[in-house]
């Protein structure tokens, strides 16, 4: 593997490590199954592209984009709630319909932002390569995200949040109102999918309605890979361990695809994405057999 495919993937896994903190969030902290990532992923990236070529602001395009990815999740909790559809299934239908609204936004299958200014635009031409100025540039952005996150769960609000996942029966006997923490939980957490979805855009130049297609897989991958190697109860180091967990994961694919003597193709991503989150499974249940005997 060169060292700007390594860095590529650096660069990947650094923008889907947004993926995985709202997975975080969404599985870990509010333990409700959502699909919606798979569309709210290219949601952030198709309202991101459109508006930049309206000659909106990059950051400011970013933030619109977050905020439909929260609008995705509120549908999917209300639908949940509101309505009582099982979370994974509400999740389903917000999903599906996503990819119908995503064409619309963009008016075809996907847009290019060639010659476009991005959020990154000001930081090229400083002398470094452009291979090392992407993953800075986000890994900072990803890095003050899992600080927020931190401090937000942290917080007397994220504490109820918490709570709400863990056993929301007694979080409601404390007082906590479950139904607005999941709300709540599950716009954050869709918004920081859209984010991913909107630099993903800026820093590939393009957007395109299937480039969420696996999003949750690789969002579950990179949080079951964080827990496996950091095995601790100190929440700032499980959100540090989703973030290196997406970045390994992405190099072990660069890896497994450019292995000759694997033979393995580019067609084969998805064969070798099931492998690495099944090993990723697999590995804490063995040491746990090993460790009982």
């Amino acid at each position: 593997m060169s060292l700007i495919a390594f860095w590529g993937a650096v660069e990947l896994g650094l923008v889907f490590s947004f993926v995985a903190l709202g997975v975080y969030l969404s599985f870990r902290v509010l333990d409700f199954p959502d699909l919606t990532v798979d569309g709210s992923f290219p949601l952030g990236a198709a309202v991101t592209a459109v508006l930049i070529i309206a000659g909106v602001n990059p950051w400011l395009a970013a933030l619109i984009a977050m905020m439909a990815g929260a609008v995705a999740g509120l549908v999917t909790a209300t639908l949940n709630i509101r309505f009582g559809i099982l979370n994974l299934l509400a999740s389903i239908l917000t999903m599906t319909a996503l990819f119908s609204v995503n064409l619309r936004v963009m008016g075809k299958p996907n847009v290019a932002l060639i010659n476009q200014d991005t959020m990154i635009s000001p930081f090229y031409g400083l002398g470094v390569p452009e291979y090392y100025v992407r993953p800075l540039f986000v890994g900072v952005l990803v890095i003050i995200a899992a600080l927020l996150i931190w401090r937000f769960l942290e917080s007397n609000i994220g504490l109820a949040m918490r709570a709400t996942g863990t056993n929301a029966r007694m979080a409601r006997a404390q007082g906590v109102k479950t139904d607005r923490q999941i709300y709540l939980g599950m716009a954050m957490s869709n918004a920081l999918v859209a984010l991913g979805g909107a630099l993903f855009a800026q820093t590939n130049g393009f957007a395109d309605v299937t480039s969420g297609v696996g999003t949750i897989v690789v969002g579950l991958a990179a949080v079951i890979i964080g827990e496996t190697l950091f095995r601790t109860r100190f929440l700032l180091w499980a959100l540090i361990g989703c973030i290196i967990g997406s970045i390994l994961y992405r190099i072990a694919i660069q890896l497994a695809l450019s292995s000759d003597f694997i033979g393995l193709k580019a067609s084969d991503l998805n064969l070798a994405t099931a492998v690495l989150v099944t090993l990723a499974l697999i590995l804490p249940r063995l040491r746990r057999g090993g460790a009982s005997k």
